[in-house]
């Protein structure tokens, strides 16, 4: 017994001799196969950052070779193409050659796989001898894609995320709308602009929508529909191409002065029906019938959808609002940071594109909210900032906008190539081309009969003709089609409102000039006289929110008078004192309201102010310009104090209907 368990007890020990001797000679060889794994991997990553620094490279040069270009258009006063335009074009040309001329193949180590799953999952994790590898989804492809895909890198690298355009390039170019909005022609024409974005944006998106379901009803009868199309994706489709974007009509516009009431009307609609039709294709793709067939007729699900497009709405845009609000109030109005501009400028551009990511984070939209917290900081919190601030944060704004805005339509003549899911169906295209038309016809028109009825400066047939021909189709429709080009359905959508786009940016946009002087309408100059509202002209309830802004919001938002004190019950007086800003009664010059002038009495204004004396008509115009001491002064010299109501400061006192004395420090 004693003799076996000595063998068996060598035997054990030549083993483990054995097992420690296997293992010490397989170590080097593992390690130097992990070393290798390692070089092999960092030398991957290493020629995956120089083709993304390449790819970003390309899109460098497009802007800069689009700058460089306007440079001389604007140089040889070349006004038949924008510079959106010319970006598009230069977008075409290097897509032409991403695809057809420069050949970057992919790893030959890709290996295609083919399993059987119930869905795409977000997150794959592969096994791959005992190492685990975590994979991202990219996209659907189809099947005859995949050897192109597999055969150039180039091209699946410039193709962006569309997330990319939501949460980076959108922002500054909706909050730069708002922010430079010049509110006083904006308020003159509000409720015509109103009925525009919100009335016109609604029976536009309906009036494409059945228009394109006829041309997809046709397309079935025929057997040219490879795929599901329903009404619904109809009606998403007549939502997202209702969005304006006149760019280049409004660049014109400005550039030869055009009159100032036909560009506000413009620049308010596009604005505010970018916002609409976001929220209004939220809207379609949130409509869920009950039942197993999900896109019939549902009147309960109708009312849910357009529930949700008012809540939506409301919540952005009272979210932007109260965000403005705060950054006036708390940031800005009563701290010392307007003594460091840069932490000013920094904090304001922060706060900014904050409301739109909080928008989104909450399930609202970010568009509408980052457009009306725009509005609402150009209005109160731009008065608080520094001089250094305010020349900062216009100028910033401006550079985003132009880059962003550039970069987007670059990046649409691109997408023309490099997208690998285009559908383009005749009959689809020319329909989509008449039903545009159409529901743009349908907005104007009607409206404007409807809004004559009630305006005193009525939209003329000119003006309409011009607003018809001016509905270019931008980036908020390209941002909103590429969201989402997961289905046949999508994919058509997509491939169509490029050629839409393209379409009324190059024709419409470069025609421009040809149709004002078609349509005779006269650009005012630069030192044309503008036509000032009257009392009867300005709308109710805009009168009585002007007089609660001034009296009220103005000085506990901004250093603007006049002080609470002045305006307030004797009895609110330490609440007025608590709430007015102390820079509101050390401030000798009050700040000029910007929309101070919108109203005028019917009474003819005579104002004082030095030497000077000035009047103005019941239209506002002034009429004289006459100094005591007879030197004759332009009126556009005199500052522009047309108050609708008493205003007190320490130094000036007058009323509409008679005398105000201003004099000199």
């Amino acid at each position: 017994m004693g003799c076996k368990m000595n063998a068996a007890v060598s035997f054990l020990r030549r083993l483990s001799l054995f097992v420690l001797v296997s293992s010490l000679c397989s170590c080097p060889c593992r390690a130097e196969d992990s070393a290798m794994e390692n070089i092999v991997t960092e030398k991957k990553a290493e020629e995956s950052h120089r083709q993304d620094s390449a790819d970003l490279l390309v899109f460098i040069l497009l802007l800069t070779l689009t700058i460089l270009t306007i440079w001389l258009f604007k140089h040889r006063r070349f006004r038949f193409l924008h510079e959106t335009g010319l970006a598009m074009i230069y977008g075409l040309l290097v897509g032409v050659v991403l695809r057809y001329a420069i050949h970057v193949p992919s790893d030959m180590n890709n290996v295609t796989l083919s399993c059987n799953v119930n869905a795409s999952p977000a997150t794959l994790l592969v096994n791959v001898s005992g190492k685990f590898y975590e994979y991202t989804l990219k996209g659907q492809i189809s099947a005859n894609d995949v050897d192109d895909i597999q055969d150039n890198e180039m091209l699946r690298k410039v193709t962006f995320d569309p997330e990319v355009f939501f949460n980076i390039l959108l922002p500054p170019i909706i909050f730069h709308a708002g922010y430079s909005l010049k509110q006083r022609h904006f308020f003159r024409n509000l409720g015509s602009i109103l009925a525009y974005a919100f009335v016109g944006t609604v029976v536009s998106c309906f009036i494409i929508g059945l228009f394109m379901y006829g041309c997809v009803m046709l397309m079935k009868q025929i057997g040219h529909l490879g795929g599901d199309f329903f009404f619904t994706d109809c009606l998403f489709f007549g939502a997202i191409v209702s969005a304006t974007d006149p760019v280049t009509v409004l660049a014109i516009f400005n550039e030869l002065q055009v009159d100032a009431d036909l560009y506000a009307l413009l620049f308010g609609e596009s604005v505010l029906n970018d916002a609409v039709a976001v929220v209004l294709s939220s809207s379609i793709v949130a409509y869920q019938p009950e039942g197993d067939n999900t896109h019939t007729f549902e009147a309960m699900a109708m009312l849910k959808s357009f529930g949700i497009f008012l809540g939506v709405f409301s919540g952005s845009f009272a979210l932007g609002v109260a965000t403005g609000v705060v950054t006036a109030l708390i940031s800005f109005n009563f701290t010392k940071l307007r003594d460091f501009p840069l932490l000013e400028t920094a904090l304001f551009f922060l706060m900014s594109w904050s409301t739109f990511l909080l928008a989104e984070a909450c399930g609202f939209t970010g568009v509408v909210a980052v457009l009306f917290c725009g509005m609402t900081q150009a209005h109160y919190t731009f008065n608080n900032l520094s001089p250094e601030s305010q020349d900062r944060t216009k100028q910033l704004f401006e550079l985003l906008n132009f880059l962003a805005e550039n970069f987007i339509f670059s990046y649409m003549g691109l997408t023309l190539f490099t997208f690998h899911n285009h559908v383009f169906n005749p009959i689809f295209i020319v329909g989509a081309f008449l039903a545009v038309f159409l529901g743009r016809a349908a907005n104007i028109y009607p409206l404007s009969f409807l809004l004559n009825l009630g305006r005193r400066n009525k939209i003329s047939s000119n003006f309409q003709h011009m607003m018809m021909f001016a509905g270019l189709r931008g980036a908020m429709t390209f941002a909103l089609s590429i969201r989402d080009t997961a289905t046949y359905a999508r994919q058509m959508m997509f491939s169509t409102t490029l050629l839409v786009v393209f379409f009324t940016v190059w024709i419409c946009g470069g025609g421009t000039t040809q149709m004002l002087s078609c349509q005779k309408i006269r650009s005012i100059g630069p030192d044309g006289v503008e036509r000032r509202s009257t009392k009867h002209e300005s709308a109710w309830f805009f009168r009585i929110w002007y007089n609660f802004d001034h009296n009220y919001l103005k000085p506990i938002l901004t250093h603007s008078g006049p002080p609470l004190n002045a305006t307030l019950p004797a009895c609110c007086g330490p609440l007025a004192r608590c709430l007015t800003s102390p820079q509101a009664y050390e401030n000798e010059e009050q700040l000029k309201d910007s929309d101070s002038d919108l109203i005028l009495n019917d009474g003819d204004i005579t104002l004082s102010y030095g030497d000077v004396t000035v009047s103005t008509d019941a239209a506002g115009a002034h009429t004289s310009g006459t100094p005591v001491g007879g030197v004759a002064v332009n009126s556009d010299e005199a500052p522009d104090w047309s108050f609708p109501w008493m205003i007190r400061s320490p130094r000036c006192l007058w009323t509409p209907t008679g005398t105000g004395t201003r004099t000199k420090p």
